[in-house]
């Protein structure tokens, strides 16, 4: 089974707070994936986005005084509750506003890698897996999160989450 987190930046005034609504521009989103993905406007991961999250949270043990800023690119904003005419099918829905989208490129600017890989690396390791391929897979995640949460910022934007199965 497939199953995605997508994320997709988009000006707020063209967000309507709608489930309905929001589920259909993300399902024309996800349809248009490559294409957002080239723009640099649009980012996913799959199936791991618990554990990007599990390493930016070893942030807390490299600056104690953090305001846990490191929650933002994976789980960040407001979840968008169903409408009473929402299909319960549609996937869950979340909204991080402009200044959180601006907190998570922050974070993600000043956050070193290497730093959260030697905290919480060797927990992310499944058994039996290659260690050096694992930390390139989360490095790769990491950068592209660093890309477009950069953009979205730089741009003014929202980002918009969706679950996908």
């Amino acid at each position: 089974m497939s199953i995605h987190m997508h994320l997709r930046a988009v000006a707020e005034s063209a967000i309507r707070d709608d489930h309905t609504w929001l589920a259909a521009f993300m399902s024309e989103a996800w349809d248009n994936h490559p294409d957002e993905y080239g723009a640099g406007i649009a980012v996913s991961i799959d199936k791991v986005w618990h554990a990007v999250n599990d390493l930016y949270a070893a942030a807390d043990v490299l600056d104690a005084d953090a305001a846990q800023p490191w929650e933002l690119p994976i789980y960040g904003g407001r979840p968008v509750a169903h409408s009473a005419d929402a299909d319960p099918s549609d996937p869950p829905l979340g909204i991080l506003e402009p200044p959180g989208v601006s907190q998570a490129a922050g974070f993600l600017a000043r956050v070193p890698f290497d730093g959260l890989w030697n905290v919480a690396g060797a927990g992310l390791v499944r058994s039996g897996g290659d260690e050096e391929q694992v930390r390139q897979e989360f490095l790769d995640h990491h950068r592209r999160l660093q890309g477009f949460y950069g953009r979205a910022a730089a741009s003014g934007h929202a980002v918009v989450r969706a679950v996908w199965a």
